[in-house]
């Protein structure tokens, strides 16, 4: 049999290296009782090599032997616990969960378990467990880091069927849901009752709350509303060997032993899958204000920030910025969008929420004329009208599909002192020159900068100028690599330049003690070399969990 191996490369998207070099399996749903024995084989056999960005420099990335593979017996048990329609073996629909949605990172799963409640998941983490076989948990797949994909042959197991809403207190706000529920339709449901969900994503048509907190979500209104980790009352999450262990708590206030639920906020799927969720929501407001404002400089941007805070306060709710390479590529390459005002170097989107209209409608008027007096503005315009706000979202929004459609981007997401956050854009467009366009947009309101290099093919001289520049200056200017979009397998190995060896180790520690047979989300969030190393500790010393 192969050796199973990734290598890394700077060009690894998706009909690139990658694409070419992935041969896929056939699905074992079209084979016949005469083929059992050559299906098993293929179950068996995986692809030679693959190639995936994994990080600054080329490495090789092994299959871990450890692991089983997957044999028509474990297929048959699944059916026993789930039922033949939760057990997926079609071509199509596999192919579809082994791809992120950038099509970038590409596993070769050749099976998708889709439990329908709590007891079916912690079966198939017991089973998995017992056979050491590999799992990864999948949600809405929006993720940017390749932590929802497959990496060689994990089992993926999909909540999409747990999407029922249990319960929710119209005194409280508290709602209580499964992990599987969309984003989008829990802002729905919330609506009907004069509430809304505490995060906004551009993905929240089909991203799931369950993804949301197990990647610790950032998002538009994170300004007014803060994280999930203030927002996420309680949880019930199943471990790697199937204990079911119920957090679900709906207290604001519960000062009893550790809080637990705080491991698995933002641990992507690499301690156990979460099932339910309890969280705060706040109450939907009626007046919604909306201004898109141009700026001369970055600076200029920064004092907006402070002016904004000082005169709108409590109502403010989002601040956004984008540079002009930003706009000049969404009006490029998406229809209908226009801008809205003259060319400008830099642009703001700010949002209030409140609940008077006139007063509001009033503060923010008066603030923009304030600001335009002082020479903070260059120019602005407030939406009048529900079209109108929503075509101010539509450029920022855009930008991500714009620079799919552009052709190759490097994509960073960085978390910054403010006043050093634009200046990594302005380094990184004196080190690539003319061979990549550098956009830089984000949420200025929180720090969070979205760095996107934009090429016509993917360039490994490019890349190197890249990498590992981009986090070494990050973490000179004590900044984090990723500010909301996670680890997964892109930054496993890069923790480094964010986080201290101590602490570092003290993660690995933990996962060790949570899963000590490494089978959730293996490859992923922490170094792999460290993970091999404590899993050897492990197995002289400590009980499982």
């Amino acid at each position: 049999m192969e050796e199973e191996t990734l290598y890394a490369t700077s060009n690894p998207l998706y009909g690139g290296s990658l694409g070419k070099n992935i041969n896929c399996w056939r699905s074992l749903s079209t084979c016949t009782a005469k083929l059992q024995e050559s299906s098993v084989a293929k179950l068996q056999g995986i692809q030679s090599s693959q190639r995936r960005l994994l990080g600054s420099s080329a490495y090789e990335l092994h299959r871990n032997d450890s692991f089983s593979k997957l044999s028509l017996e474990d297929i048959d048990y699944f059916k026993k616990i789930l039922g033949e329609k939760s057990v997926i073996q079609d071509e199509d629909v596999l192919s579809t969960a082994n791809v992120d949605w950038m099509r970038k990172y590409k596993g070769s799963s050749q099976l998708l378990l889709k439990p329908r409640n709590t007891n079916e998941v912690s079966k198939i983490l017991k089973y998995c467990n017992s056979r050491y076989l590999a799992v990864v948990p999948q949600g809405g797949n929006t993720g940017l880091v390749g932590g929802s994909v497959p990496v060689f042959d994990e089992v993926i197991v999909s909540t999409s069927s747990m999407n029922n809403i249990i319960g929710f207190d119209n005194v409280s706000g508290i709602l209580v849901c499964e992990a599987g529920c969309i984003l989008e339709k829990l802002d729905s449901f919330l609506a009907e009752k004069g509430f809304m969900m505490p995060l906004d994503l551009g993905a929240k048509g089909s991203c799931q709350i369950g993804g949301n907190v197990s990647t610790n979500a950032g998002g538009l209104r994170f300004v007014r509303y803060g994280s999930l980790r203030g927002n996420v009352l309680g949880l019930e999450v199943v471990l790697p060997n199937g204990t079911i262990v119920d957090m679900l708590g709906t207290l604001r206030k519960d000062n009893t032993g550790y809080d637990l639920k705080q491991l698995f906020i933002g641990s992507e799927g690499s301690l156990g899958i979460i099932t339910k969720v309890s969280i705060l929501t706040p109450l939907r407001l009626s007046s919604i204000n909306l201004a898109f404002l141009a700026c001369n400089d970055y600076l200029s941007c920064q004092k907006l920030l402070l002016e904004a805070k000082t005169k709108l306060g409590e109502v403010l709710s989002a601040f956004e910025f984008l540079d002009c390479e930003s706009m000049e590529l969404v009006l490029s390459y998406l229809d209908g969008v226009r801008n809205p005002l003259p060319p400008s170097n830099f642009y703001v989107l700010i949002e209030t929420t409140g609940s008077n209209e006139s007063h509001d409608k009033e503060k923010l008027e008066s603030f923009f004329l304030h600001s335009m007096e002082r020479g903070i503005l260059s120019d602005g315009v407030m939406a009048q009208d529900m079209n109108q706000a929503s075509s101010f979202w539509q450029i920022r929004e855009g930008i991500a599909e714009a620079l799919m459609k552009a052709g190759a981007v490097y994509k960073y997401d960085l978390s910054l002192p403010i006043e050093n956050l634009y200046k990594i854009v302005e380094e990184m467009r004196k080190r690539l020159g003319e061979s990549a366009k550098v956009l830089g947009y984000g949420h200025l309101g929180d720090g969070n900068l979205h760095l996107n290099i934009s090429t016509p093919v993917y360039d490994d001289t490019v890349f190197e100028l890249i990498e590992p520049f981009v986090y070494e200056w990050t973490s000179k200017h004590r900044g984090s690599i990723s500010a909301e979009h996670g680890l997964g397998l892109m930054k496993a190995n890069e923790i480094h330049y964010s986080k201290s060896s101590e602490a570092v180790h003290l993660m690995a520690s933990i996962k060790g003690l949570f899963d000590p047979n490494g089978i959730m989300n293996p490859y992923k969030f922490l170094p792999r070399s460290l993970l091999s190393q404590h899993k050897e500790d492990a197995s002289l010393h400590g009980p499982e969990i």
